[in-house]
């Protein structure tokens, strides 16, 4: 039988992958005017306008590190900040709850990249990659 507590890393590794592709979608969507972009109307946003391009920008890159597990804890940070500001400034004027403002996305996002930026990537990412590769020689050297 598999112990839940094994079962930790792998769900954190996936969760961090499928929350930062769907944060890539977004931005590639908004971005580009694809995948049924800038709600619906398949127009990108004109270029460097505030703060939707901006937003798409963050939301692309930062879901391409999180996906990929580089630079996790900043771009999860940035990418959870870009969303509150997004729910407090864009959706919550329209009313106070999400389900009323149409803000669930941006909210679920904000929570999730905090909780990515708080736990970190997980043994499957791109930073953990690296930090073995920068401890090894170490290790290496220490044995001569």
């Amino acid at each position: 039988m598999i112990s839940v507590d094994r079962l930790g890393e792998p769900v954190l590794a996936l969760f961090r992958a499928v929350v930062g592709l769907l944060f890539l979608c977004h931005g590639t969507a908004s971005l580009f005017g694809v995948l049924g972009g800038n709600r619906g109307s398949g127009q990108a946003l004109d270029f460097a306008a505030w703060p939707g391009w901006w937003a798409a920008l963050i939301q692309f890159v930062c879901g391409a590190l999180v996906l990929a597990g580089l630079f996790t804890r900043p771009a999860a940070v940035l990418a959870s900040g870009s969303m509150a500001y997004a729910y407090f400034v864009v959706h919550q004027p329209d009313a106070l709850l999400p389900i009323r403002n149409g803000g669930e996305s941006a909210a679920m996002f904000c929570w999730a990249f905090l909780l990515i930026a708080v736990f970190g990537p997980g043994a499957w990412a791109l930073d953990a990659l690296l930090a073995r590769r920068r401890t090894e020689p170490v290790r290496a050297a220490s044995r001569t």
